[in-house]
């Protein structure tokens, strides 16, 4: 049972060992010399105006978490799609009561607003 997953980690430490020993040789062989133009920050071009470290507002984090949730409905409705003629009229209802319960939830997130970008 186990032998058929040692082509598997036989090629996983190969590509261990290979990114270790290219990271290593390049450490060991690689040029070490630091200059002022290696050494400062390279944006577009330009110096860099202001610092990177800025406050986010909250509807960045908003809009994410929705992405995330509406991106989760996408990975349970593909497998359903798949299987759809197997699981019937059973899957049928349980997957439209799952669309119904997000699509409640789109409705609430629109009405409060969390979708306005102003």
């Amino acid at each position: 049972m186990l032998g058929a997953y040692l082509p598997i980690l036989l090629m996983v430490m190969i590509a261990v060992i290979f990114g270790l020993c290219s990271l290593i040789f390049s450490s060991l062989i690689g040029p070490k010399k630091s200059s002022v133009l290696k050494l400062s920050p390279y944006e577009s071009g330009c110096e860099p105006v202001g610092t990177a470290r800025e406050r986010f507002s909250i509807k960045f984090y908003l809009i994410a978490m929705l992405f995330i949730l509406f991106d989760i409905e996408a990975v349970f409705l593909y497998p359903w799609s798949i299987l759809y003629k197997k699981l019937g009229a059973f899957g049928l209802v349980e997957m439209g009561l799952f669309v119904v319960i997000l699509f409640v939830g789109y409705i609430y997130v629109w009405k409060k607003g969390a979708l306005e970008w102003e």
